[in-house]
């Protein structure tokens, strides 16, 4: 309708407000954690509200990116999330798709066994067993190994394939294509949506994984950002070392380092926008 009630226009206006208001709430401690990070060392340790920085600096992050800690950090969390989300897609999907085909052999059983993982799990100390026999504790690998494929994303793609028609596969078989050129040259590149989506959760759960990275990796030089900034927090060796400092406070390092590890996922979830709603959609919704 063209004339709005007078209403609906006060619900509109009230609407706009409260998103409005919400936003500001959600993103204001990320504008104060660089407002801090770009203020100097006597403003940052008096604290308070930031609205802007209090006078202007980029000391702090001149201390963090001439270490080498952030640096190796920064390779170490890269080198995980990157190669981690690749076979974890690799792996989904490749579960993902036998199980949607009605003359699987025991489909029931095995799909019976992907939702028993969802409910049960071995816990803690035999996850840790289980590593230590692999000989992948105090292994880069050992992240990629804990996050390589998870019942919940492999529901998620078995209900985004089924909504692929099948004929797709009928008439490529017919042009003499087999099992393995269908999937990866017709079933995956349909699959760009939910792949996406899938992509950001994993990514963005690898990046920010401290627990694991915390327990199954000791050695400093597989540091991983989140342990690095706990270390930077709590005032260890390490972050005491980065804590030399003359003109920035501990808060405004801590500030600058939450931001430098926020600037990856930042950069890369306005590419996977487009497909992110859209997977996330088709992938739950569909049966």
């Amino acid at each position: 309708m063209k004339n709005k009630s007078l209403l609906s226009r006060l619900f509109d206006a009230a609407n706009m407000l409260f998103l409005t208001l919400l936003a500001a709430i959600m993103l204001y401690p990320l504008w104060r954690e660089i407002s801090l990070s770009l203020s100097s060392k006597e403003e940052a340790i008096r604290g308070g509200l930031f609205l802007w920085p209090r006078e202007f600096t980029f000391s702090a992050y001149k201390t963090i990116l001439h270490t080498d800690y952030i640096w190796n950090a920064y390779g170490n969390s890269i080198f995980i999330t990157v190669l981690g989300v690749f076979l974890s897609l690799l792996f989904t999907s490749t579960t993902a798709y036998p199980l949607t085909k009605r003359t699987l052999p025991w489909k029931n059983a095995f799909m019976s066994f992907v939702l028993f993982t969802m409910i049960f799990s071995g816990g803690l100390i035999p996850t840790y067993l289980v590593m230590r026999e692999l000989h992948l504790v105090n292994t880069i690998w050992v992240v990629i190994a804990l996050n390589l494929i998870s019942a919940f994303n492999v529901i998620i793609m078995i209900s985004f394939m089924r909504s692929l028609p099948e004929e797709l596969e009928e008439s490529a078989m017919i042009d003499g294509a087999n099992p393995y050129r269908i999937f990866f040259t017709i079933i995956l590149p349909l699959c760009k949506p939910v792949l996406a989506t899938l992509a950001l959760w994993m990514a963005v759960g690898l990046w920010n994984n401290f627990f694991q990275s915390f327990i199954y990796m000791s050695d400093k030089e597989l540091t991983t950002l989140p342990v690095l900034l706990r270390q930077i927090i709590m005032g260890q060796n390490e972050a005491q070392q980065l804590g030399q400092l003359t003109e920035t406070s501990s808060e405004s390092v801590i500030a600058a380092t939450i931001f430098v590890s926020l600037v990856p996922i930042l950069a890369v979830y306005p590419f996977l926008q487009r497909y992110f709603i859209k997977g996330a959609l088709l992938g739950s919704v569909k049966a």
